[in-house]
C-alpha cells in the first residue's frame, strides 16, 4: 500500500514579514484568519500584501506559542557544533511516514542549528553530515522561531528542502526577488512632481499620500525558487523589511543603523536618479581539506549594495553603474550591523539561514559529494515521493512602500530593492586548509549510531 507524503509543516511556514494562509490539509488545529499574519503583514489569495493590525499579530503569537513544542532533553541545551546527518535525517522523515504521524519539530528545525559551518563526507557510513552550532528554540511574541540564547533564527527544514531541490533552476538565471514600481506608476509620478509647487513653509511630507496614490501598487518578482514557499516568502520579506528600514517607515532598532532618509535630507540629489539597495552573498572563500572530504564555510553571509538608477522620461528605469556616496555609506551600515539587525529582526536571520543553505546545496551538487559520500538524497531533492511541502498563494503587489525627500536638486524617490542569491559564485572560491580534516575526524564520531543528530 502506497503512504501518502508527510507534511512537512505544521504552523511552522511563517515569516516575520511575510504571512501566508495555512492550508487546510495542514495539520494544525488553527483555521481562518489566524494564519494569515505574522511579524507585520497579512497577505490575501490574490497575493496582496498589507499589514497586520496590533491585535492580529498579538493573536497569532499567542496561538504560535501555544502550538509550537519547545525542545525536551539533549535538545534543550546548547551547543558549539551540532551534527545533523542528512542520511539519519531522510530515515527519520520516512518513519514518520510510515506511522502516519506529523513531523516533530525537532526535524523541522533541523535539531535547533543557527547556521551551517562545516559539511563533512563521511565515506565509512555513506553519509553527508552538515554541522554548526546550535540552541533550543523559543518563539518570539511576533512568531517568530529563534535560539533562546542569541535570538538568531533557527534553521528550517522546508528551506533545506527547497534550497536542494532549486540548484539546478538557478544554475543559469540564479535565485532573486526583487520589488519594484510598474512603470506606469513611474511615469503617473514624474507627471504629478512636474506640476508640484511647494508654498513657502510648506513641508514636503504632506504631499506623500498623492505621490504613493500615483506611484501604485509595486509587483513583486522572483526567480529561481517557486514563488509559493517559505524560502520565496523569506526573500520577499527581507527585501520588504530592507527597504522599509532604508526609507525610515520602520525602525531598524539597531545603534547607529539610521535610515537612508535621514542621511540624505540636506543633500543635494538629482530629480532622475534615486537608489536602489540589494541584499547578495558575503562569505570568505569556502576551505576544504586536501582530500575535499570536510568544508568549512565561513563569513557573515549577507552584505548590502547599491546603485543609482535612471528613470527615463517614459517611466523606464536604466542602470547607471554609479552609486550615490550617501547610499553607499547607508549599504556599509547595513552590512557592518547585520548580524545584530538580524537579531533585532529575524526575518534578516531567515535570510541568512536560507543561503547559509543555499551554499551548502550548491556544494553538495558542484562537488558531487552525495556520490562522494555513496548516499542518495532522494528523500530532500524530492525523486522519492516521502515528503510535501505546503504550498500557499504566492505574493504578488505590495501597496507602495516609499518615501519621498526634497534634496537641492529634486526629489528623491527610494522604492526599489531586491536580493540576489549567486551561491555558485560562492562556491568556486575555494582554498584548501587540511586543518579541518582533524575537525572532521571528530565531528563523525559518535556513541550512538542510530541518531540523527549528536554534539560534538
Amino acid at each position: 500500500m502506497e503512504l501518502a507524503p508527510v507534511r512537512t509543516l505544521r504552523l511552522f511556514l511563517f515569516v516575520t514579514a511575510i504571512i501566508v494562509t495555512v492550508p487546510a490539509a495542514a495539520q494544525v488545529g488553527i483555521g481562518g484568519g489566524f494564519g494569515r499574519s505574522v511579524g507585520g503583514v497579512m497577505i490575501d489569495a490574490e497575493g496582496a500584501v498589507r499589514a497586520a493590525s496590533i491585535d492580529e499579530k498579538q493573536q497569532l503569537g499567542k496561538l504560535l506559542r501555544e502550538a509550537v513544542k519547545l525542545p525536551q532533553g539533549d535538545l534543550a541545551e546548547a551547543a558549539e557544533l551540532r551534527m545533523v546527518s542528512l542520511k539519519g535525517l531522510q530515515q527519520a522523515i520516512r518513519q514518520h511516514q510510515a506511522s502516519g504521524e506529523a513531523i516533530p519539530e525537532a526535524i523541522e528545525f533541523l535539531a535547533g542549528l543557527q547556521r551551517i559551518e562545516y559539511v563533512f563526507v563521511d565515506t565509512v557510513n555513506q553519509d553527508l553530515v552538515i554541522a554548526g552550532p546550535a540552541e533550543p528554540w523559543v518563539l518570539r511574541e511576533d512568531g517568530s522561531v529563534v535560539g533562546k540564547m542569541s535570538g538568531n533564527a533557527t534553521l528550517r527544514l522546508e528551506d533545506l528542502i527547497v534550497a536542494i531541490r532549486s540548484v539546478e533552476s538557478a544554475r543559469n538565471g540564479g535565485i532573486s526577488c526583487s520589488i519594484e514600481p510598474t512603470e506606469e506608476g513611474r511615469l503617473r509620478l514624474q507627471k504629478l512632481l512636474r506640476n508640484v509647487k511647494l508654498q513657502p513653509g510648506q513641508n514636503p511630507a504632506s504631499l506623500e499620500p498623492a505621490m504613493r496614490e500615483a506611484f501604485g501598487p509595486q509587483q513583486v518578482l522572483l526567480t529561481g525558487v517557486p514563488s509559493d514557499t517559505h524560502y520565496a516568502r523569506t526573500l520577499v520579506a527581507a527585501d520588504f523589511e530592507m527597504k522599509r528600514v532604508a526609507m525610515n517607515l520602520v525602525d531598524s532598532q539597531v545603534a547607529g543603523l539610521s535610515s537612508y532618509l535621514q542621511l540624505a535630507k540636506n543633500a543635494g540629489h538629482g530629480a532622475s536618479h534615486n537608489p536602489r539597495w540589494w541584499m547578495a552573498c558575503n562569505y570568505d572563500a569556502l576551505t576544504r581539506s586536501e582530500d575535499s572530504l570536510a568544508w568549512k564555510i565561513s563569513g557573515q553571509g549577507v552584505k548590502t549594495l547599491t546603485e543609482q538608477d535612471i528613470v527615463n522620461d517614459d517611466g523606464s528605469v536604466t542602470e547607471s553603474g554609479r552609486v550615490d556616496k550617501l547610499a553607499q555609506k547607508w549599504a556599509d551600515l547595513m552590512t557592518e550591523k547585520y548580524t545584530e539587525l538580524a537579531q533585532r529582526m529575524p526575518v534578516f536571520g531567515d535570510l541568512r539561514n536560507i543561503i547559509d543553505m543555499t551554499v551548502v546545496a550548491t556544494l553538495i551538487v558542484q562537488e558531487r559529494l552525495g556520490e562522494r559520500a555513496g548516499i542518495d538524497l532522494a528523500v530532500l531533492s524530492g525523486t522519492e515521493d516521502a515528503i510535501e511541502l505546503a504550498t500557499y498563494p504566492a505574493p504578488k503587489s505590495i501597496q507602495p512602500q516609499c518615501s519621498f525627500i526634497r534634496g537641492r536638486s529634486g526629489w528623491v524617490v527610494t522604492a526599489s530593492g531586491g536580493v540576489d542569491v549567486n551561491a555558485f559564485s560562492v562556491v568556486e572560491n575555494q582554498t584548501t586548509d587540511n586543518s579541518i580534516a582533524d575537525v572532521r575526524q571528530t565531528a563523525l564520531t559518535r556513541d550512538d549510531a542510530t541518531r540523527w543528530w549528536w554534539n560534538g
